[in-house]
């Protein structure tokens, strides 16, 4: 469900104000028939001998080069081959540090999008099987250090390079050791849109601790359960975070082309070169007053860029984006989706899943944003946990899905794929509490078993 820059490229001329932005974003607003989902998985890529990442020569471009026999079509950079794609709008793409990511394409059931991440996975391994290297399904690089992680040819992370350490302390963390997946819903109206939005932001955290997944630094527990989602608390605070304005009045498609417009740009995309633009303003674009182009004024397709160097918990472009969760096993990629779709694609689930959250306070969604990383599920919440509060969300969802009632071809419906959901919340015990008890126990004390015990 991903929205290039170059599929905006024929979308009108320069933009010199808001309402072309604003327009774009009613844009995305589809009949309930045409609502489709989307999954994104990033994984690590690792040789299989030493378990060190993979450089781009001879590792990962190597895989990219492979999957070309599976019908995928390469997209160039500088000569180098840095995604792959095919004509139903899913690609293949690399996170600065090596992660390759799915970007599935816009699909109408979870069991479609289920089965495109196994048939993805199987494509993957095939030629992995071939290069001795193994896929990790995890929320951070559990052994090496930051300095020692490669960085892949794209013009676009040396500009973001520069800046993250400019912005935060973790951003090059970020960038080079997290894996996460997510899922793109649509609306039908704005309405919808903020209905949703309000919903799915405040249900992040327990997001988070469902899929915590990322307990390791350098081999060594961290303190977190999700150091993934930890880091985004200190990477770029013009750009991340919870949106307090998303839950005030009047909040729709305007108020978050105010929001964007006001994210400092990081670059400009043109004859394929990325012109560092790091900390310049789009409005100042808007008025032909950009220090990096001088005179020259945006075209959406530059909105499209712009829309995605936000990177909030929930990311509004033509869809929404879930962004809470750290990357996991394939059973947990299935999920996701499952749960969102749950959530938010019934009505009768959206309304009370809105009646779950409408009135937590902006002091509790921040509070549940810095503790959940560290406590997951056992997260103190009023009277209870968020434990017991992604039991209730999860019943909503279960409940969403059956009236969904998708089938897939032995006649079962999507409910079944947030089994693993509810396994963590009713145990209590997330991923990450696993491993870190292996890590105590039968590790003793080292994470190389993770290598194997939690690979594709």
């Amino acid at each position: 469900m991903n929205t290039t820059s170059e599929d905006a490229e024929a979308q009108g001329g320069p933009i010199t104000e808001a309402r072309p932005l604003i327009e774009y974003m009613e844009a995305g607003c589809k009949a309930p028939e045409d609502w489709r989902i989307g999954t994104e998985h990033e994984k690590f890529a690792y040789d299989l001998d030493t378990l060190r990442p993979l450089e781009y020569e001879g590792g990962i471009r190597a895989i990219l080069d492979g999957l070309t026999r599976f019908g995928w079509e390469p997209v160039m950079e500088a000569g180098n081959p840095i995604a792959l794609t095919k004509a139903d709008r899913s690609s293949i793409t690399l996170e600065p540090g090596g992660q390759i990511e799915l970007s599935g394409a816009p699909r109408e059931t979870v069991h479609q999008t289920c089965k495109e991440v196994a048939l993805h996975l199987k494509q993957v391994k095939a030629v992995a099987d071939e290069l001795n290297v193994g896929f990790l399904g995890l929320g951070f690089q559990p052994k090496w250090p930051v300095a020692e992680l490669p960085w892949m040819p794209k013009g676009r992370y040396r500009i973001m390079r520069e800046h993250m350490q400019r912005r935060g302390n973790l951003g090059l963390e970020m960038m080079l050791a997290t894996c996460t997946v997510q899922v793109n819903l649509d609306f039908d109206s704005e309405s919808t849109m903020v209905k949703m939005f309000r919903t799915s932001l405040a249900l992040q955290p327990v997001a988070t601790a469902l899929w915590a997944n990322s307990p390791f630094t350098e081999g060594k527990p961290n303190g977190f359960l999700s150091y993934r989602s930890h880091i985004w608390t200190d990477t770029d605070p013009d750009r991340c975070g919870i949106l307090p304005f998303v839950f005030e009045d009047g909040f729709g498609f305007e108020r978050y082309v105010d929001y964007m417009l006001d994210v400092p740009m990081y670059f400009v995309y043109r004859s394929g070169v990325y012109i560092d633009a790091a900390g310049q303003s789009f409005r100042d674009f808007m008025a032909g007053r950009l220090p990096a182009l001088p005179g020259e004024r945006p075209t959406i397709a530059d909105w499209v860029d712009h829309l995605s160097t936000a990177f909030p918990e929930v990311r509004l472009k033509q869809f929404l984006e879930m962004r809470g969760a750290d990357g996991g096993p394939w059973s947990r990629l299935c999920a996701l989706p499952g749960f969102w779709a749950g959530l938010l694609y019934d009505p009768v689930a959206l309304d009370a899943a809105w009646d779950l959250v409408k009135d937590w306070t902006a002091e509790e969604h921040a509070m549940l944003r810095l503790q959940v990383p560290r406590l997951a599920l056992k997260t103190p919440f009023r009277d209870e946990t968020v434990g017991e509060v992604a039991l209730r969300a999860l019943a909503i969802a279960e409940e969403g899905l059956r009236r969904r009632a998708r089938l897939d071809s032995a006649g079962q419906d999507e409910r079944y794929h947030l089994e693993p959901l509810f396994r963590i919340a009713e145990t209590g015990v997330t991923a990450a509490e696993e491993m870190l008890a292996a890590h105590q126990g039968r590790w003793q004390g080292g994470v190389d078993p993770v290598f194997s015990e939690y690979a594709y």
